[in-house]
């Protein structure tokens, strides 16, 4: 028997969804054709956040209650227009095409075929080896309270502005916060990452014992913050801004304001109360293109470090 579908459309193409009454999230009751209602309701926000970046695609073919699928690969069965590109990975040794929005229609055919969370890198496929984004990702240990990521955020929040660099940031869908900065597609992997680890440890040297660099899981106290510069390494992703998390109640990864920060929650922003905010005040990263900024001086922070005999980065990937 064939599988009860829906035509979606979506600007200029129509995106057939199979068996839209799955329920994705047992918690709510949502189902995939409200997941398909979501995207299209953030759609100007999602594909900003995703335009031209190869995408890694959580996927959950039965839902929540199911088996979660890490895709790298784009899945077979794409219409012609979903566009890819193509990445070589070298602890395999071959190369995948990978999903690289470029409209809403890929982004709703990637939600008919399970996707449930999007993963951007933070490079785009003019040059997938020189990042544009820089990303800050706060990341609380397992003893560390939300009111520490807030704090935390407040002393990023002082040092991009001394730094005059223009910080995007948005709940990560978990218990943490991330940061997006902007930054001209100029260097490599490495030396971005370097400069984040520059960055972090300076907001570790002024946040009163609340944070940590440390590399080793086992050399950090659970209180505190990790703020995890790994996340500047070459293929690895986070979820993008609107991306729904695959956790029971369908928080979404939201775009805040610096000054929301001190009296929102994580469990605010989600699959059902996401529309309504977007409606009401679009896309607070739509701007963030208008704001590149020269790592540089955070590079000159990590020479100066070393000159001082202070550990650089772990050397990851």
């Amino acid at each position: 028997m064939a599988s009860p579908f829906v035509e979606i459309e979506v600007d200029d193409r129509v995106v057939k969804v199979t068996n839209p009454d799955r329920v994705y999230f047992p918690e709510t009751g949502a189902t995939k054709l409200d997941l398909v209602d979501y995207y299209l309701s953030v759609g100007p926000g999602i594909v900003n956040a995703l335009r031209e970046r190869p995408c890694m695609l959580h996927r959950f073919p039965k839902g929540l209650a199911g088996e979660k699928v890490h895709q790298k690969r784009l899945p077979a069965g794409a219409p012609p227009w979903v566009e890819t590109v193509e990445l070589y990975f070298p602890r395999w040794g071959r190369t995948a095409n990978e999903l690289c929005v470029t409209e809403l229609g890929a982004v709703i055919w990637a939600v008919q075929m399970s996707t449930v969370e999007f993963h951007p890198w933070n490079s785009r496929r003019a040059d997938t080896e020189k990042p544009d984004e820089w990303r800050i990702d706060l990341d609380p240990g397992p003893g560390c309270d939300w009111s520490t990521v807030q704090r935390t955020a407040g002393v990023v929040h002082e040092v991009l502005d001394e730094l005059g660099a223009t910080g995007y940031p948005k709940t990560s869908g978990g218990s943490g916060l991330h940061v997006y900065v902007r930054i001209p597609p100029e260097h490599g992997f490495r030396e971005v990452r370097r400069a984040a680890h520059a960055f972090a440890r300076e907001v570790e040297r002024r946040a009163a014992g609340m944070v940590t660099t440390a590399w080793w899981r086992k050399d950090r106290d659970p209180a505190q913050l990790f703020i995890d510069y790994n996340q500047n390494t070459r293929d690895h992703t986070i979820a993008a801004a609107y991306s729904v998390r695959g956790v029971p109640n369908a928080r979404v990864s939201a775009p805040v304001a610096w000054d929301e920060i001190p009296h929102c929650e994580p469990d605010d922003f989600t699959m059902d109360t996401m529309p309504a905010r977007f409606a009401e005040i679009g896309d607070l990263h739509a701007a963030i293109d208008e704001h590149p900024w020269e790592i540089a001086p955070l590079l000159d922070w990590a020479d100066r470090d070393a000159a001082a005999g202070e550990s650089a980065p772990e050397d990851e990937g």
